[in-house]
C-alpha cells in the first residue's frame, strides 16, 4: 500500500471519529438570526392576526354590495325599482337589491351610507314606496366568536408579552426549563486545574486530597468502615483561592463535576430554587460518584426567619431542599457537595452540622512561605529583573490574599509596559504594592510648600517613634507624595508573619499611631486635621485595650460588651453594652489615660531626637520618598527608648525572676532544616 493510500485512509479514520463525537455529545448547529425569527412567539403572533384578517376579507368577498350615492338609492326607491332593502343601524348603511333589469352603476346589489338625520327620511321613503319583498331594519351584532375573542384579547396580549418577556430572561427557548438546574457539567476540553497548581493553603489541599483519594479508593476505607464526607464546606477572606481549590478538585477527581452558584437558585417565584435543586442532585446522582460544587452558598443558606421583616420565603424552601438532599430520609448516594463562602457566620446551623457539611476548611491568608511561593508562580512566564528578590516583597505584604499578590505582579508588569521597559524591576513591583495597598499617585495634585513641609514632619513623626520604641516592626518606607486619599504615609511591617500581640506591642503601637500628630504640636505648635485617621486607630485600639483583651488594672481580664450575634440587623445593631453607667466611665477613663501616656511618649521621644527628626524631613523634601535601608542609615543616632517596667495587672501578682526554658535543640534543627529545604512552586491561590 503506498503513502498516499495510508494518508487518505487515516484521514478518513479521522473523519469517522469527529462524526461519532459530534453524534454522541449532540451537539446542534448554530441557529441563523431567520430561524430564530421563525421559533419565537412574536412571529406566530403577528401570524395569526394576518391569518384572521385575511380569512374575513375572503369571506365577506362573495356577498359584497357596490358603494353608491345615497341619492340613486333614495331615486330607485321613489320609482319602485327595489326588490328589497335593509337598514343596518348604528353602521348607518342602507343596502337594496333592486329588481331584474335594473341596475346602478352596473351593479344590481348597491349600498350607501347616511348621516345620523337622514333615518326618517330614509324609513318614509320606504314606507311610501314599500320593495317588492319588503324592507327590513337591521341592528349589527358581534358575532360570538369575535365577542369572545375580544373579551380575552388583553389576557391573551398580557401573557404573551409575560411568555416574551420570560423566555428572554431563561437565555432563548428555555422558558420551560426555568425548574431546571443551571449547573455547568466540568467539559474534558477545558485545561485543569490541579492540587500542583495551588499554594499558600497547604492544609485545605490535604483535606480535599482525601476526598478524591475517598472516590477513587473507596474499597480501602470502607474496610475500616469509614463513610464518604457529605459535604465540605471552604470559608475564609475573599481571594484566598477558595473556587481555584475547588477547580483543582475538579482536575484531581476524575468524577462528573456540577458548579453552580447560589443566586442561581433564588428566583422570583416560589419554589422554582427548590425545584433546581432536586433536579441537581437527582443529575448527580444518575451519574454518581459526582462532585457538586456551589459557590457563595451563603445567598442560599443564610439562617431562617432572621432579619428584621421576617423570612424569605422562596430561599427558605430552596434551604429546606438543600438539606433534604444534603441528608434526608432518602441517602444521596455518592454525591459529596462543596460549598465555598466568606461569610460563615450567616448559614444556618441545620446546614452546618455534621451528617450535612461534615468538614469545614478554612482558607486563610498565606504565610510568608506561602507568599514567595504564590509571587514566585505569578511570576513564571513574566520576565523579571536578576536582582529582585521575591521574598522581601513577600515580607512587605503581610495579609495579602493570593488574589492580591496576583494583581501585584499584573500591576507591576503594567507598569513596565507603561514606561517601555523589557522586564519588571524592584522600581515596578515596590510601585505595583504601593497601588494596591493605598491607591495609585496622585501627581496632579500640587501642595503647597508649607504643606509639604507639615506633611514631612508629620510623617518623619511617625517614622522616628516607631524606630525608637523596642518593640515595634521595622520601617520599610516613608513618603510624602498624595496617594489615595492620604498626602503621605509610613509603611512599618513585621520581618515575619505574627498571630498574637503583647502589651507592649500595643503600647507602641498607640505611641507611634500619635508620633506625627506629636511631631505637628512640637514643631508648629498648631495640630492639623491630617492626624484623623491616626487618632482613630489609636482610641480603637486603646478601646479593645480596655474592653476585650483586658490590659489595664482598674477593669482587669474581664471582656466588655457583648455581640449580639446578629449579623442580619447591621453590624453594630447587635452589640450589647452589658455594663452601668459607671463601668462606662472607667472605662472611658482608661482610654484617654493610654491615649494621653503614649501621646507624651511620642513627645517626649521627638524632643529627644530632634536633630534626626530635622534631617529626615530634610531627606523627605528632596527625595520624597525614602526606603528601609536609607532610613536605617539616616536613624543611626537615634536615642533607643527604655524598656517599660513588667506588668501583670495588679501588685499582688509578682512577676518571676527565673527566666523561660530554652527552646530544646531537636526543634531549632527541625526549624534550620525546614529553612534550608528546597521548596517547589505552585501556582498561586486566586
Amino acid at each position: 500500500m503506498s503513502k498516499e493510500n495510508m494518508t487518505e485512509d487515516i484521514k478518513k479514520e479521522k473523519k469517522k471519529k469527529v462524526t461519532k463525537t459530534v453524534t454522541k455529545r449532540g451537539e446542534k448547529k448554530p441557529t441563523t438570526k431567520a430561524g430564530r425569527i421563525f421559533r419565537g412567539p412574536l412571529f406566530w403572533i403577528v401570524f395569526a392576526i394576518i391569518a384572521v384578517s385575511v380569512f374575513g376579507q375572503i369571506s365577506g368577498a362573495g356577498s359584497a354590495f357596490t358603494k353608491v350615492n345615497t341619492s340613486q338609492i333614495l331615486d330607485a326607491i321613489a320609482q319602485s325599482e327595489v326588490k328589497s332593502a335593509t337598514v343596518v343601524d348604528k353602521d348607518q348603511i342602507i343596502r337594496v337589491e333592486l329588481k331584474s333589469g335594473r341596475t346602478i352603476n352596473g351593479a344590481a346589489k348597491v349600498e350607501a351610507s347616511y348621516v345620523v338625520r337622514q333615518e326618517p327620511t330614509i324609513i318614509d321613503a320606504l314606507s311610501a314606496n314599500p320593495p317588492q319583498n319588503g324592507w327590513n331594519i337591521e341592528v349589527p351584532k358581534t358575532p360570538l366568536i369575535l365577542s369572545f375573542l375580544f373579551s380575552i384579547a388583553p389576557i391573551l396580549i398580557i401573557g404573551l408579552l409575560f411568555f416574551f418577556m420570560l423566555s428572554q430572561s431563561q437565555g432563548g427557548n428555555k422558558v420551560f426549563s426555568f425548574g431546571k438546574s443551571r449547573a455547568k457539567l466540568q467539559s474534558d476540553e477545558v485545561p485543569k486545574t490541579t492540587f500542583a497548581d495551588v499554594a499558600g493553603a497547604d492544609e485545605a489541599i490535604s483535606e480535599l486530597h482525601e476526598i478524591k483519594d475517598f472516590l477513587a479508593n473507596s474499597a480501602k476505607y470502607a474496610e475500616l468502615g469509614a463513610k464518604i464526607p457529605k459535604g465540605v464546606l471552604l470559608y475564609g477572606p475573599p481571594g484566598t483561592g477558595k473556587t481555584l481549590l475547588a477547580r483543582a478538585v475538579a482536575g484531581e477527581a476524575g468524577v462528573p463535576f456540577y458548579s453552580i452558584s447560589g443566586s442561581d437558585f433564588v428566583e422570583m417565584f416560589v419554589g422554582v430554587g427548590a425545584a433546581r435543586v432536586r433536579d441537581l442532585f437527582n443529575q448527580a446522582k444518575a451519574n454518581a460518584p459526582a462532585i457538586i460544587f456551589v459557590d457563595e452558598i451563603d445567598a442560599v443558606g443564610r439562617q431562617r426567619g432572621t432579619g428584621m421583616g421576617g423570612g424569605h420565603d422562596e430561599r427558605e424552601q430552596t434551604l429546606n431542599q438543600l438539606l433534604v438532599e444534603m441528608d434526608g430520609f432518602e441517602a444521596n448516594g455518592q454525591v459529596i457537595l462543596i460549598a465555598a463562602t466568606n461569610r460563615p457566620d450567616v448559614l444556618d446551623p441545620a446546614l452546618l452540622r455534621p451528617g450535612r457539611f461534615d468538614r469545614q476548611i478554612a482558607v486563610d491568608r498565606p504565610d510568608l512561605k506561602g507568599r514567595e511561593a504564590i509571587l514566585q508562580v505569578h511570576a513564571k512566564g513574566k520576565p523579571i529583573a536578576k536582582d529582585l528578590a521575591l521574598l522581601e516583597y513577600a515580607r512587605r505584604t503581610p495579609g495579602f490574599t493570593g488574589a492580591d499578590l496576583a494583581n501585584v505582579l499584573n500591576e507591576a508588569a503594567l507598569l513596565a509596559a507603561r514606561e517601555l521597559k523589557t522586564e519588571i524591576g524592584n522600581r515596578e513591583l515596590d510601585e505595583a504594592i504601593d497601588r494596591v495597598m493605598a491607591g495609585p499617585q496622585r501627581k496632579s495634585r500640587l501642595m503647597s510648600d508649607s504643606e509639604r513641609l507639615v506633611t514631612a514632619y508629620h510623617e518623619a513623626g511617625h517614622a522616628l517613634v516607631a524606630h525608637a520604641l523596642p518593640h515595634t516592626d521595622p520601617v520599610h518606607k516613608i513618603t510624602i507624595m498624595p496617594r489615595g486619599r492620604a498626602l503621605g504615609y509610613t509603611m512599618v511591617l513585621p520581618d515575619d508573619d505574627k498571630y498574637s500581640t503583647t502589651r507592649n506591642q500595643l503600647l507602641d503601637q498607640l505611641a507611634y499611631s500619635l508620633g506625627g500628630r506629636a511631631a505637628e504640636e512640637l514643631i508648629f505648635h498648631d495640630p492639623t486635621t491630617g492626624a484623623s485617621n491616626d487618632i482613630e486607630k489609636a482610641t480603637a485600639l486603646a478601646k479593645a485595650m480596655v474592653t476585650q483583651y483586658g490590659m489595664t488594672e482598674a477593669i482587669g481580664a474581664i471582656k466588655l460588651g457583648s455581640d449580639g450575634s446578629e449579623p442580619f440587623m447591621g453590624r453594630s445593631y447587635g452589640h450589647e453594652r452589658d455594663y452601668s453607667e459607671k463601668v462606662a466611665g472607667i472605662i472611658d477613663a482608661e482610654v484617654r489615660k493610654l491615649i494621653e501616656n503614649a501621646h507624651q511618649e511620642a513627645f517626649d521621644i521627638l524632643v529627644a531626637n530632634r536633630k534626626t527628626l530635622d534631617a529626615m524631613v530634610l531627606e523627605l523634601l528632596d527625595r520624597e520618598t525614602i526606603n528601609k535601608d536609607d532610613i536605617a542609615e539616616i536613624f543611626k543616632k537615634v536615642k533607643s527608648w527604655a524598656e517599660r517596667p513588667a506588668w501583670t495587672g495588679s501588685i499582688t501578682r509578682v512577676p518571676s525572676d527565673i527566666p523561660p526554658v530554652e527552646v530544646p535543640a531537636k526543634a531549632k534543627v527541625a526549624e534550620v532544616a525546614e529553612a534550608k529545604k528546597p521548596r517547589t512552586r505552585k501556582k498561586s491561590s486566586e
